[in-house]
């Protein structure tokens, strides 16, 4: 069965939970599970006519809604993933409506709100630095405590950490500050450390990580939208202009379609406890971005790290 974009209905009949699904990354994963025909729960604090310490245009409907256009069963539901009892709520609505759940892919963010970039730790907010931590890795240990015991009763399910970088990268570089680097260097092991826990019940989790992502935060930064992106080295007086490594960047939807890739992948568990970035990702599953290019972003970036001169087109 296929959708009516034309994509086979792999994940048909399946339930996935993507929690942090407004806008970014979140957005793309839920989108592209819809392509494959999965019912996603779509969850963020921007939904129900309220928004997010963000105070953007981007709510939970909105995702659910191009994911039922896209041809799975978008559902969107208002959940701050660091409360406790919001997230049961919402694993207990799942387990009631469906009795199961196959994929969950957590996409928690808010360092970006409350980061104070390139600032050593002893000039840090302390109290900034906690909701960092509260609000990225304590929320993602928060969802996979109450959601992996329902998505461990079935074979074959599996769970996507987004993060920014793969352990490569991670291990050998420091991440704009102590607190950011312990968090994105945190959801790596969070991953490998669940995985050892769900390798017994044959499932599978896996830390994932975009490259340049193209996010409506990025687009509106750089004056553009994704229909235009190219234009973003253009100075219009609308917004910054783009760094050369732009040029390599990838839409949401990208790495989306590469954790549906996976979900329906019958021998997926040879990712567990492993890191891993859209661009291997992407060759590994023959999977394309919207405009049926292969980024990649990282192999760009540490070429241009060695002092190497890389060409853009070898790298799309």
């Amino acid at each position: 069965m296929k959708t009516d974009n034309g994509k086979t209905k792999t994940l048909s009949g399946r339930i996935a939970l993507v929690a942090g699904a407004t806008r970014g990354a979140g957005r793309g994963a839920a989108r592209a599970l819809g392509e494959a025909g999965a019912t996603v729960y779509c969850t963020g604090r921007s939904g129900g006519g309220e928004r997010s310490e963000y105070d953007r245009p981007e709510t939970i409907e909105q995702t659910a809604e191009l994911v039922t256009r896209a041809g799975g069963r978008g559902i969107a539901v208002r959940v701050d993933h660091t409360n406790e009892a919001e997230v049961r709520e919402l694993v207990a609505t799942i387990e009631r409506e469906h009795g199961r759940l196959d994929v969950l892919v957590t996409s928690l963010g808010g360092e970006h709100l409350h980061g104070e970039w390139e600032q050593p730790v002893w000039k840090q907010d302390v109290e900034i630095g906690r909701r960092m931590l509260r609000g990225v890795l304590e929320a993602h240990l928060l969802t996979a405590t109450c959601a992996l015991d329902l998505l461990h009763r079935h074979e074959g399910g599996l769970h996507v950490t987004l993060t920014d970088g793969d352990a490569a990268y991670n291990d050998t570089h420091y991440r704009i500050n102590a607190y950011f680097d312990v968090i994105k260097t945190g959801l790596i092991r969070l991953a490998y450390s669940l995985g050892h826990e769900l390798a017994e019940h044959e499932c599978t989790a896996v830390a994932v990580s975009p490259g340049w992502l193209r996010s409506e935060m990025m687009l509106d930064l750089f004056g553009v939208r994704e229909e235009n992106w190219q234009e973003a080295w253009t100075d219009t007086g609308t917004g910054e202009v783009a760094p050369e490594s732009f040029a390599v960047s990838e839409s949401p939807l990208y790495a989306g379609r590469c954790i549906a890739a996976m979900a329906a992948d019958r021998d997926k568990a040879r990712w567990n406890q492993r890191s891993t970035t859209s661009e291997v990702l992407g060759r590994e599953y023959g999977v394309t971005d919207t405009d049926g290019s292969q980024p990649r972003a990282w192999a760009y970036i540490t070429a241009l790290e060695a002092g190497e001169t890389p060409e853009v087109g070898e790298y799309r």
